[in-house]
Order: C-alpha cells, then sequence, then structure tokens
C-alpha cells in the first residue's frame, strides 16, 4: 500500500465506503462505472491512464468477507469482478502472469468450468485465465496419462472421469472441475459486494 494512502487513512478514518463504481473485466481491465453504467449494467470504461493504473494495483487488496477493493486515500472502492480477483495471461518468459504483472510461480490447483474456463490458484491468489489464452494451456493438459484430445476433455467436461493434469513449468498440477456459479463461495471472494448492512 501506498504511503500517502495509509496517512490518509490515518487522517480521514470515517470516510464511508463506494460500490459499484469500479469493475475488474475477465480479461484483466479495470474498467470505471459511472452512474449510467451501473444503472444499465454496462461494464464501463477501461482504464488506460498508467499512473491510475499503477495506483490502483498497488492499493488492490481483500477485506474479511472476501470482497475485493482499492483503496482510494481513506475510501475503500469495492469491485466488480466478472470473473475472478485476478486474471492471468500466459507469458513465453514466465508462465502465467497476473494481470498487474506479477508472475505466478507456482500453481496449487486448477480448475475447469463446464464452458471451458480455466481458473489456476497459487501464491495464494485466485486467478481466471484470459480466455484468449487458455487454447495456449490445453496442449499442456494430460488424461490418464496421455495429452487430452479435444473430445476427451469434452467429455470430462461433461462427466469429470479420469484424471486430468496440468504440466506447468515443470509441476503436475491437478485439475477439478467447477461450476462457474459456485467459484465465488468455493474458492473464497464475492463477486459483486454489497455494503454489509443491506
Amino acid at each position: 500500500m501506498d504511503e500517502i494512502v495509509k496517512k490518509a487513512m490515518v487522517k480521514w478514518p470515517d470516510v464511508p465506503h463506494c460500490y459499484g463504481w469500479l469493475a475488474l473485466d475477465a480479461r484483466g481491465n479495470w474498467r470505471m462505472r459511472d452512474e449510467r453504467a451501473q444503472h444499465l449494467g454496462l461494464a464501463g470504461d477501461k482504464v488506460i491512464q498508467q499512473a491510475l493504473l499503477g495506483f490502483i494495483n498497488r492499493n488492490y487488496m481483500a477485506d474479511e468477507r472476501g470482497c475485493w477493493y482499492f483503496q482510494n486515500g481513506p475510501q475503500r472502492v469495492y469491485l466488480n469482478l466478472e470473473a475472478t480477483p485476478f486474471i492471468a495471461r500466459t507469458d513465453p518468459q514466465h508462465g502465467l502472469v497476473l494481470h498487474m504483472g506479477a508472475p505466478l510461480a507456482q500453481l496449487d490447483k486448477v480448475y475447469m468450468t463446464q464452458s471451458g474456463e480455466m481458473i489456476v490458484e497459487g501464491d495464494g491468489k485466485v486467478a481466471q485465465v484470459d480466455d484468449r489464452d487458455v487454447a495456449q494451456l490445453m496442449t499442456s493438459l494430460e488424461l490418464d496419462g496421455t495429452p487430452a484430445s479435444d473430445e476427451a476433455l469434452m467429455a470430462w467436461l461433461d462427466s469429470a472421469k479420469g484424471e486430468l493434469v496440468l504440466n506447468y513449468r515443470g509441476q503436475r498440477v491437478p485439475v477439478a472441475p467447477i461450476h462457474r456459479d459456485d467459484v465465488p463461495a468455493q474458492l473464497g471472494f464475492t463477486r459483486q459486494p454489497k455494503p454489509p448492512n443491506s
């Protein structure tokens, strides 16, 4: 957390929290959501200013409820998450890199939804893989010790029969099925935070 943010929190400890104005989409873009976007359920405008992106990334964290927020000075700006708290992309040098730029050195678990979304857990973080990068990881999947064909993978998504693993940077990481609607509760986060008393 930035030092200026810590000082602002001490100086103004009772600033009300903000909900719905910032979102993280499934491709790792921060999005500002004005009143119109919120009212119409729109994604909002991409944040593209580099200084603001860096500020959000450095001050992004979760509360005890599993609600993710950006600490903007003394105010918590709670995030709507389209997918998961982090989004991962493939990188030729580092394997998987979070949308904030940090590499995922180790994976502990991999999940796949019924529609083929891939979610990884590692380094204490939960990240959905950017849909544009999932195909690259599919070539590293094995089902019962042999490379998983598209047909075999589709059958596994329907039945979850057999041992599916992802070969990742020398690791054999187990893959488990998960229903998209169960992801937040099972992996410990909230997609659309609300004020505690609402």
